[in-house]
């Protein structure tokens, strides 16, 4: 096994790791432990080359240590990816290189699930390495963190509505909800269990069928999804989703769903504000997840009582970053970034 050390500007640590064995091809990527260890997921995708690989784990790592430090998690942000068709290379040689792979950084990184990458998988890493959370129940771990995910993008679209209508009640919005996977099919049963009026759509219209059989959704075309009037819009599925062609066709006042990187340019948020349209940031909302699986590091291990009392702070974040966005007259997303900042400025500052 090759590891290797790559210098990069306001990283604390960059590595990569080949091992010829078993045919690991991977980066990790440690942006800031101000705050804690870094806790991220792991990623498996078909890199075309290692510097596509490398920008999309500084990416990530950097955007974890954002998403930690407004959640409040006590954690730092990294990430790690493996470079490779998940389909053909995943073997149990492979994560077992990964498992010391991550054990090599004696804690600074602790991983967790991200895409393509199953519990399975993660057990075969936690075989060589204790630095992993995100697995089953049976474990001791925290389980599938869905339906976490799901019920902090709950208090976040009841947050917004505050913000935008002046009453967190649900009752009678009307919804699109965009992406019913296994996070967004649960929050569009949440939002209507709250009495609002939810509309879905996907690319998968078995899933969409299937729910609305069940729960009683309207239903509307995937492509045509932007045409419906709505008082909140729910991305629950692909990034860059908000971008020049669908922002001029958008019919809502709130945006605020569990999709990741929801903005497909920073500007986008500018032209969001211009429109009138309130944007709960996408790593604000959507860390139910990983302050989930963060309680998993407590002293005593996990508690699902602590976990949902701090996921249901994820609405008291939204307050800071929407007032932040008031009195600096800036988006929304700028908004949480500067947060974030000052979160990790200030952790800086108590250590020195």
């Amino acid at each position: 096994m090759n590891i290797t050390e790559i210098k990069v500007e306001n990283y604390e640590k960059v590595v990569t790791c080949k091992d010829e064995a078993s045919g690991l091809h991977a980066i990790i990527a440690v942006h800031d432990t101000t705050l804690g260890p870094a806790l991220g997921g792991m990623r498996m995708l078909p890199y075309k080359t290692e510097q596509e690989a490398l920008d999309d784990v500084l990416r990530l790592a950097r955007g974890m240590s954002y998403k930690s430090a407004v959640a409040d998690t006590g954690l730092g942000g990294g990430k790690s990816v493996i470079i490779g068709d998940p389909k053909t290379l995943k073997s149990e040689a492979l994560f077992l290189a990964m498992g010391r792979f991550v054990e090599s950084l004696g804690g600074l990184y602790i991983t967790a699930e991200d895409m393509n990458i199953t519990i399975p998988d993660l057990e075969i890493v936690r075989r060589e390495t204790s630095h992993v959370t995100g697995l089953s129940r049976a474990s001791g771990s925290s389980g599938n963190p869905s339906p976490y995910t799901a019920h902090g993008c709950l208090v976040g679209v009841q947050a917004s509505a505050e913000e935008a209508f002046g009453s967190p009640d649900l009752n009678d919005n009307r919804v699109v909800l965009q992406g019913v996977g296994a996070v967004g099919g649960r929050l569009a049963i949440l939002l209507k269990e709250q009495g609002a009026h939810v509309t879905i759509c996907d690319i998968n219209t078995e899933k969409v069928e299937r729910l609305a059989a069940e729960h009683g959704f309207d239903v509307v075309d995937d492509a045509n999804h932007l045409d419906v009037d709505c008082d909140i819009y729910a991305p629950c599925a692909r990034g860059a989703g908000i971008n020049d062609e669908t922002i001029p066709r958008l019919k809502c006042k709130v945006i605020a769903g569990c999709a990741n990187n929801v903005l497909a340019e920073e500007r986008h948020g500018f032209d969001l504000r211009e429109r009138g349209i309130l944007y709960a940031p996408d790593y604000v909302i959507n860390a139910g997840g990983i302050i989930n699986v963060s309680v998993e590091l407590l002293p005593g291990g996990y508690d699902e009582v602590e976990a949902m009392r701090r996921i249901n702070r994820i609405g008291e974040a939204l307050r800071q970053v929407y007032a932040i966005a008031r009195e600096e007259n800036i988006p929304t997303a700028e908004a949480a970034d500067l947060l974030a900042e000052r979160r990790l400025e200030a952790g800086k500052k108590s250590v020195s």
